[in-house]
């Protein structure tokens, strides 16, 4: 815990874990919205801690119209933008009922890399850790992984702020 937390940041303490939470209750979380909703469920969230995102990816996707016509790729910054989703609600349920809602704005994004690309078919498990908290001022460390393999990676900070 930084020294900026104070225990009673949250219902639940700190390595409380939430075994799952279905679409809607990310979307009580989270004012994210079609087309731009871009987690299906988070499991295993360790509050405070970390927790998995996943974006099961279908030829449906909007983004795959234009990204690439003949050969759909998920654009990269969507993939960020998914591991920022699933650090959001990260943030909400670690800090409770009084958090949902809030939004959520990146800071910034560092050392993004892409190692592989994600189409149609693919379950995207986007793993995400807090590296620290500043008051509201959070810093994560995303990876993204298909089928156990590494697809992009990054690090982000995100700042917690009211409508």
């Amino acid at each position: 815990m930084d020294a900026t937390e104070k225990p009673d940041d949250s219902v639940a303490p700190a390595g409380t874990v939430i075994p799952l939470l279905d679409i809607a209750r990310i979307m009580h979380a989270i004012p994210h919205r079609y087309p731009m909703l871009m987690i299906d469920r988070v499991e295993q969230v360790v509050l405070h801690e970390s927790a998995i995102g996943i974006k099961n990816l279908t030829i449906n996707e909007s983004f795959f119209q234009g990204h690439f016509p003949g050969h759909p790729v998920m654009p990269g910054v969507l993939i960020i933008e998914a591991m920022a989703q699933t650090s959001a609600v990260l943030v909400v349920e670690s800090l409770g009922e009084k958090a949902a809602g809030l939004l959520v704005y990146f800071m910034t994004i560092e050392n993004a890399k892409f190692r592989k690309p994600v189409v149609p078919g693919d379950q995207l498990r986007i793993h995400v850790t807090r590296e620290r908290r500043r008051g509201n001022v959070w810093k994560f460390k995303g990876v993204a992984r298909v089928d156990g393999v590494d697809v992009a990676e990054a690090t982000y900070a995100a700042m917690i702020m009211d409508k």
